[in-house]
């Protein structure tokens, strides 16, 4: 049961002694007299204005700050039309029992006119003020989303939003300290957000566009976007259901054209700040994807990273499965086009080819005696190398076993097939083995670079790491970074400094200590960088730069960039490579000495002139 409190809620004495009825005849009596003499609006309006708005932020700030899972507007009405029943009470002078004259029916439309202004420009601003955190919480938040929606269609608060939410991206997302994955994920929250809020899509492009600026600094970014697409991120697992849309848009033949714009009828222009020089049908309908990837202006970038991110994960796994390959490349080549990922279907032929022969060569071993059976199975991935990415140039000197074994797998290859042979790449693949200690057997999955380190342990316990990096010919650096996860897992020892040594019986104080290795994800991919890629594509550029410097002397940046985009029909599309890109490869020539840079030209070095 509810206990009634003893107390008027108006005047706060005993209900016994309230003199709120009497307070009310006196305030009526006084609207009577300043209404006969014209003067009661005059009066009363600055004092009855103050207190609709300090009630009503009060009731805004109570009911609707961090409140985003609901609508606050059908509530605020009705409470609007509750005011307005106490405005009557101000303004409606010819008593309770009577109509109200015409007059005081037109002030109170008046009132309520200006209190629903009032409301929708404070709730608008509190929803401005929140905006990031609504984005983020998108789609939960889609109630506070439509209402802001409703509020903005009302007043002239656009611009007080597009700089609000402009500095709000700037100060909480776009710094070192947030991750690449957490950026994209809220860029995709807001486009899903912005686009209940503003059809037109020029909020987000004029709003989120030091986003797409800040995310091409990233090194990661096209990565992310690609994992992301492929369902291999965690934190952007949207993609990959924006990827398999059974209607997608496609990115080979662009957006729809102007003149393909539904009914004349539902024609709605754009908001006078979007920008006259882009397309408002290619605006409103591109998806999540073709943002994304028009961030960069090339899809090219994304085909690429997506070839190497799925080079690195059919060579490193043992379990991939062919079919969710199959099903993301189909997928792919809705959006991109079939031409541009033939190379990855290619590479999935390549597995599936592999898999193939090396059940035939196990096959034959298997008929054999026993004693004739290799020491350890060799099961070879055989790529086409024209069609796969570019690897890591590293090399591997492998010991003399693994050396025989990999001759015998290639003779049988040759049987199998006539007229070819292979070319091993030593540092790709997967290794698994067992690992016997005195006291113990570890089974383990490593690289075949980890594997043959341990394996120069067979013969001597104990390298030092100059001594090992001869013997393996590999830089010491590189080399320890490899020898990383036998110290994780307490297979080596080192001690002291520079000295490696097996733990053949592991002592119990190596139980609680622990080695710390920085990682690098990028270190333990076997495909070229990006950055090395591009260093390739432009060195292919230096030899045209060298002809046109000796002809011509002296050029300026701009016009090396126009002359190579005007010549160079051959080798790798320059529209990738932008003057800035080729700005910093000329730089360095000219720290190599290879150029001179004066008076805004570069010219060859005498020397070579």
């Amino acid at each position: 049961r509810l206990l009634q409190s003893p107390l008027c809620a108006g005047c706060g004495s005993d209900k016994q002694r309230c003199w709120c009825r009497q307070a009310l005849e006196q305030f009526h009596q006084l609207s009577q007299v300043l209404h006969r003499l014209s003067l009661l609006e005059r009066v009363s309006a600055e004092a009855v204005t103050s207190t609709l708005h300090q009630v009503t932020k009060e009731r805004m700030e109570d009911r609707c700050r961090g409140e985003y899972e609901r609508s606050f507007l059908r509530e605020f009405h009705k409470w609007i039309e509750r005011v307005v029943g106490w405005l009557g009470k101000v303004f409606l002078q010819d008593g309770p029992a009577r109509p109200a004259s015409p007059e005081a029916g037109n002030t109170l439309r008046r009132w309520r006119c200006h209190v629903q202004r009032f409301f929708y420009r404070i709730y608008a601003s509190l929803r401005i003020e929140e905006l990031f955190s609504i984005i983020r919480d998108f789609p939960d938040s889609r109630p506070a989303v439509e209402d802001l929606k409703y509020c903005l269609e009302r007043t002239d608060q656009r611009q007080q939003l597009l700089l609000s939410l402009k500095a709000a991206l700037e100060t909480r997302l776009l710094h070192p300290g947030v991750n690449t994955c957490d950026i994209i994920t809220l860029y995709i929250s807001a486009i899903k957000a912005l686009r209940v809020l503003d059809p037109s899509m020029v909020i987000l492009e004029v709003a989120c566009e030091p986003v797409r600026r800040y995310l091409r600094t990233r090194e990661d970014t096209v990565r992310q976007i690609v994992a992301g697409l492929t369902g291999d991120s965690d934190g952007t697992g949207d993609l990959a259901v924006e990827l398999s849309k059974t209607d997608p848009a496609s990115l080979e033949t662009g957006q729809d054209s102007e003149d393909d714009s539904g009914e004349p009828e539902d024609w709605v222009p754009d908001p006078v700040d979007a920008d006259p020089g882009k397309s408002s049908s290619k605006r409103r309908s591109s998806d999540i994807i073709s943002l994304l990837v028009s961030i960069y202006g090339s899809k090219d970038l994304f085909i690429n990273e997506y070839r190497s991110l799925l080079a690195d994960r059919l060579l490193h796994q043992f379990s991939f499965s062919p079919e969710r390959e199959i099903r993301n490349v189909e997928l792919l080549k809705l959006r991109f086009g079939e031409a541009p990922m033939h190379f990855c279907e290619v590479m999935l032929k390549d597995m599936a080819d592999s898999r193939r022969i090396n059940a035939n060569i196990r096959e034959e071993d298997e008929k054999r005696p026993a004693e004739e059976q290799p020491p350890f199975g060799v099961y070879a991935v055989i790529l086409s190398s024209e069609f796969w990415p570019p690897f890591k140039d590293e090399k591997l000197e492998v010991p003399e076993d693994i050396r025989e074994a990999l001759e015998v797998y290639c003779k049988k290859y040759e049987k199998l097939k006539a007229m070819r042979t292979l070319s091993w790449k030593h540092t790709l693949g997967l290794v698994t083995m067992d690992v016997e200690l005195a006291d113990r057997t570890l089974s383990v999955a490593v690289t075949p670079v980890q594997a043959v380190v341990l394996l120069y342990f067979q013969d001597q316990a104990s390298w030092t790491l100059d001594e090992l990096s001869k013997v393996v010919k590999m830089p010491v650096a590189l080399l320890r970074r490899r020898m990383s996860v036998w110290l994780q897992q307490g297979v080596l020892r080192e001690e002291p400094a520079g000295t490696f040594s097996v733990v053949e019986e592991e002592r119990p104080h190596d139980r609680d200590s622990l080695v710390l290795i920085d990682s690098d994800e990028d270190s333990d991919s076997g495909m070229a960088s990006q950055a090395d890629q591009k260093e390739e594509e432009l060195l292919l550029f230096w030899t045209y730069i060298q002809a046109m410097l000796t002809n011509l002397e002296s050029l300026s940046l701009e016009r090396i960039y126009s002359m190579l985009r005007m010549f160079v029909v051959t080798g790798p599309a320059l529209a990738e490579i932008d003057l800035q890109e080729l700005q910093g490869f000329l730089q360095k020539k000219v720290r190599d000495q290879q150029l001179v840079y004066s008076a805004g030209v570069y010219r060859l070095p005498k020397s070579c002139s």
